[in-house]
């Protein structure tokens, strides 16, 4: 790994393309998702209000049959899913707000009837009210994020590194977002707080990932224009901005695989191993964190070493 050297900028175009082959299917789900539940992603209980009801059977008891209950009482749609606690079984419900005691009842006796004695573990009920303020600080803090980051990666190095930071940073969001679109239009899957905090933490982990390579292009970019000898041809050239973009991506190279390659095998074990109720989010992290590693090392530095080059031949224009 250490000898691996890609000539990241000659060929932008493939990881552009590549980009924008997953973030366009993305885009057409959220604007699905968009016309038929009126929000660029299914919402969950979180913002649309619902109950949580945890029942642990006598008996096991297939998800299938569940739903198929839930529908029968009139609560089509719902949420089913697997949960272990102290090594039972126990199936968690997510459904449309419960209003009054006798649907409860009406909803426990048919499962009883058709699937056996249960106990009670649990009844929540999520205020609709909750949904507007989670989503309002959720996208607050969304755009404060952006414009300190702004801020600072301009202070510490220069606009145009900030703005292609910003770039890769929205292109890993709607990455996330775009997948999680379309597993909602597929398999129902739903977005709660917990899908905000995941990408909150994406963005920061990207972040980290493009300054590390964006600071090693600023130690090195002292060398544009300095002499250098083609190792294939042997003839003299005189490096230009692109090369020392590839120089520094590659010097990183190693260490953004492998810091990358730890945090998705962790997640990936507790994707597989860990409880159902955080596994939408460790899975939202797991997309999050592999297009924010692929973004940091193809897309931002490409942009940089596109944005200078522009700069550079209107410069030359204008002489």
């Amino acid at each position: 790994m250490n000898n691996l050297k890609i000539d990241i900028v000659k060929y932008r175009r493939i990881w552009i393309g590549i980009s924008l082959a997953i973030t366009i299917p993305g885009l057409i789900g959220i604007i699905a998702c968009l016309l038929t539940f009126h929000a660029p992603l299914k919402p969950g209980i979180d913002f649309t209000g619902g109950s949580i009801l945890q029942y642990q059977f006598d008996k096991k008891v297939g998800l299938d049959d569940v739903r198929q209950v839930l529908s029968e009482v009139g609560f089509e749609g719902s949420q089913v899913q697997q949960a272990y606690i102290s090594d039972a079984e126990v199936i968690v419900m997510r459904t449309k707000a419960i209003e009054d005691e006798a649907q409860k009842r009406k909803l426990d006796e048919t499962l009883q009837a058709k699937l056996g004695t249960f106990k009670v573990l649990s009844v929540d009920k999520v205020s609709a009210t909750v949904g507007p303020e989670l989503l309002t600080s959720g996208l607050v803090a969304l755009f404060l994020t952006f414009a300190m980051m702004v801020a600072y990666i301009s202070y510490r190095f220069k606009l145009d590194y900030a703005v292609c930071t910003i770039i890769a940073l929205a292109h890993d969001v709607l990455i996330l977002c775009g997948v999680f679109a379309i597993l909602g239009l597929v398999v129902g899957m739903e977005v709660d707080s917990l899908f905000i905090s995941a990408i909150l933490t994406v963005i920061g982990f990207s972040v980290h990932d493009t300054i590390v390579v964006f600071d090693r292009i600023r130690e090195n970019a002292k060398h544009v224009g300095s002499k250098a000898t083609d190792p294939k041809t042997g003839l003299e050239y005189r490096k230009t901005f692109g090369d020392i973009a590839n120089e520094s991506v590659n010097q990183t190279l190693a260490r953004s695989i492998y810091t990358s390659l730890t945090v998705v095998i962790t997640l990936t074990s507790l994707y597989l191993l860990g409880g159902v109720t955080t596994r939408d989010f460790v899975l939202a992290m797991l997309i999050g964190i592999i297009s924010g590693t692929y973004s940091s090392i193809f897309n931002a530095s490409c942009l940089l070493a596109w944005w200078r080059e522009y700069k550079s031949n209107l410069r030359l224009k204008a002489a």
